[in-house]
């Protein structure tokens, strides 16, 4: 517990502390953002913000991580180590993807192709890790595997890239209004630092994790440090909150948003949590399914909008809303779908005794 605390007091620090430094860096450079046309007129007076802030997020959960598990003894845990590296990994392909636009001066950055290939290439050295360093059950899992399908080793490096890039890019689509992003995530967060810890004291190591067993031993094995990297991503996106709550100082970008989307995924394989992920991360869920049916109807109905706007945040804004009011009910919403999840959490804890 001491780790997870000293974890997420560096971070929330550091990050607090270093994203000005973030901030004066990229407006010395004149590095800003680029709003598209299209959206809401109100955005247009953030032109020139300050982004790729997600690169203060990284630095602070890493050092946070890094100084807690070497306080813990833990420093060499594969979990969580691959965890990390996840994250790592897509803040690479992000951080790439907003420079390519900072350098063309437009609003596009990667292509759709190459940002996938990205995400494909961070999956499938996602997926070795999980298998063969980690031990992680390649069955698909709800709270703990389920036996009803194993991917075996040849299918799971296709379902680490549907759940990488799903969750990734569903946090960059979220990632459009001052704070929405941030805060959703640091509640996610919490939430796996919690259902992490309840893991770690709560589960029973067995040899082949025979009858007895309430979570497997890969899941138990890698807990305790999946907590302080989930409480240190926390502590790390509270802190930048501070300077991304409306009116931002500073965007994540793809930087942060595919780094946290890539956390998140990563957290939810290495807990064996990788269904629950959908009800913890509804919110994400429901702005990904916006974009979805957006695209669906306009092509099936010639030309027709389901949403005035899509993602669906920005359709509550054309409808009307002020920026405060879509992000704090929005959050009320993320905060509710952590609740449940919890719930449930407890629930099947409940019952596996």
């Amino acid at each position: 517990m001491i780790a997870i605390l000293l974890a997420t007091g560096l971070s929330l620090i550091l990050s607090l502390i270093g994203t000005p430094l973030v901030i004066r860096f990229f407006k010395r450079r004149e590095m800003g953002q680029l709003i598209r046309d299209d959206g809401p007129k109100s955005h247009q007076t953030k032109r020139g913000t300050p982004t790729m802030g997600g690169i203060a997020i990284i630095i602070a959960t890493v050092v946070g991580y890094l100084v807690a598990t070497a306080y813990s003894g833990k420093l060499l845990n594969p979990g969580g180590l691959l965890v990390i590296g996840t994250f790592l990994a897509m803040g690479l392909v992000g951080f790439i993807d907003d420079g390519i636009k900072l350098i063309n001066r437009r609003n596009l950055g990667l292509s759709s192709k190459a940002k996938f290939l990205g995400q494909a290439i961070v999956a499938l050295l996602f997926s070795f890790g999980a298998q063969y360093v980690a031990d992680t059950s390649t069955q698909l899992s709800f709270i703990g595997p389920l036996p009803y399908l194993d991917f075996g080793p040849w299918l799971y490096p296709f379902f680490c890239f549907l759940i990488l890039a799903a969750t990734s890019n569903a946090v960059n689509l979220t990632d459009g209004l001052d704070g929405l992003a941030a805060g959703s995530s640091s509640m996610v967060f919490g939430a796996y630092c919690a259902i992490a810890y309840w893991i770690s004291r709560h589960g029973v190591l067995s040899p082949g994790c025979a009858e007895g067993c309430i979570y497997t031993n890969a899941a138990v094995i890698h807990a305790d440090v999946v907590a302080i990297a989930a409480g240190a991503a926390m502590g790390a996106t509270i802190g930048f909150l501070w300077w991304n709550a409306h009116p931002a100082h500073i965007f994540m970008g793809d930087t942060g948003s595919l780094a946290i989307g890539g956390m998140m995924a990563a957290l939810a394989v290495v807990t064996e949590t990788e269904l629950l992920l959908i009800v913890l991360g509804g919110l994400f869920v429901v702005e990904t399914l916006s974009v979805i049916l957006q695209v669906i109807v306009f092509k099936a109905f010639g030309g027709k909008r389901l949403f005035k706007m899509a993602p669906i945040h920005h359709h509550f804004e054309h409808a009307g809303w002020h920026e405060n009011q879509v992000i704090v009910r929005f959050w009320i919403l993320c905060a509710l779908f952590v609740s449940v999840t919890l719930g449930i959490f407890y629930a099947d804890w409940l019952a596996r005794l």
